[in-house]
């Protein structure tokens, strides 16, 4: 059995449902989202606007999902004041800038500035999460990466909190993006990040699906990729949506449960087609008549193949080890 401590058992437990499954739901896209709203002109997009989609996204499917994650600019505080983020779901909050800092080929996170892993603690959060870009195979721009999910990883045990990685691989030849070449590299890339990223002390990885399924479609061979991910990853592991098309995200979840995840946290999947709907009533209509059905049914999806976050770590009821007489005073 992994010793975890009180505070970061406690935000796990939050983040997932009542049979050990994270069904997270992904708010917390910023200029992703800008562009979504105004292709032409995403700078156009006011404050208030992706405010009023979070808040509209966060009222219909945060009864759904046993989590929410939202940033901290235009969500997480936000839905709290506005009374939509249910009491009894868990709170995940972002800690990274949106974009990155240099060249498309060697991507850098950047923190958010003026946030910290404190003031998340503060607000009330379960848990943080960072999204890094990362190839094991560039091994300085690795290594940098590296260092900044460590040292954030010491601020989480300082503060008792959990720490989710998200790892996002990505091209280093323009002419790459959607080619065949990056999609026979993707599966050793994504594999080996989570070697290297779960030997540090985080508590999750957030994952994504180690193939492309344009160019690979045999569920055999997309299976054993999930499993050696599963090897790989020494915990927990949930699924990432990375902006793909709602039936094909269905299906990874599938898989992956099948293959060892612990559940997802799906973003665009769920609800991507709202951004180009301009009536607000029509498009909480579309989110509440499809972009819910579509979370409760990943749930159950993930609720029927998945395995509970705590199996990974040598628990098989949720059970850990009883608490010592007197443990507060050391704490």
């Amino acid at each position: 059995m992994i010793n975890i401590s009180i505070g970061k058992l406690r935000g796990l437990q939050q983040l997932a449902d009542s049979k050990g499954m994270m069904t997270m739901c992904a708010i917390d896209h910023r200029g992703a989202l800008k562009r979504a709203l105004n292709e032409r002109n995403p700078a156009a997009v006011s404050y208030q606007h992706i405010v009023d989609f979070k808040l509209d996204l966060c009222q219909t499917l945060g009864q759904f999902a046993s989590a929410i994650l939202l940033d901290p600019q235009y969500g997480a505080a936000q839905t709290i004041a506005e009374g939509l983020l249910p009491g009894f779901r868990g709170l995940l909050v972002s800690m990274e800038k949106t974009g990155y800092a240099g060249d498309s080929t060697a991507r850098v996170t950047e923190l958010l500035p003026g946030w910290s892993v404190r003031k998340a603690k503060k607000m009330g959060a379960s848990a943080v999460k960072l999204l890094i870009y990362f190839r094991p195979d560039l091994k300085a721009m690795a290594s940098k990466q590296l260092d900044l999910v460590a040292s954030l990883a010491d601020q989480c045990i300082e503060e008792d909190i959990p720490f989710l990685v998200e790892p996002v691989s990505y091209p280093i030849e323009k002419s790459e993006a959607a080619s065949k070449r990056f999609a026979d590299t993707k599966p050793g890339l994504v594999i080996e990040t989570a070697r290297l990223v779960t030997a540090l002390p985080i508590d999750v990885l957030k994952a994504e699906f180690p193939a492309d399924i344009r160019f690979e479609q045999d569920e055999g061979k997309l299976l054993k990729l999930c499993q050696e991910l599963t090897e790989a990853s020494r915990l927990p592991w949930v699924l990432l949506s990375a902006g793909v098309d709602y039936n094909s995200f269905k299906k990874q979840v599938e898989i992956a449960c099948k293959a060892g995840a612990s559940g997802f946290l799906a973003g665009r999947a769920l609800w991507q087609e709202g951004t180009q709907i301009s009536s607000r009533e029509e498009r909480m209509r579309f989110f509440q008549n499809t972009a819910a059905p579509r979370l409760k049914e990943l749930t159950e999806i993930a609720d029927s193949y998945g395995r509970p976050w705590y199996f990974k770590l040598g628990v098989k009821n949720g059970k850990f080890a009883p608490v010592a007489e007197g443990w507060y005073q050391t704490y």
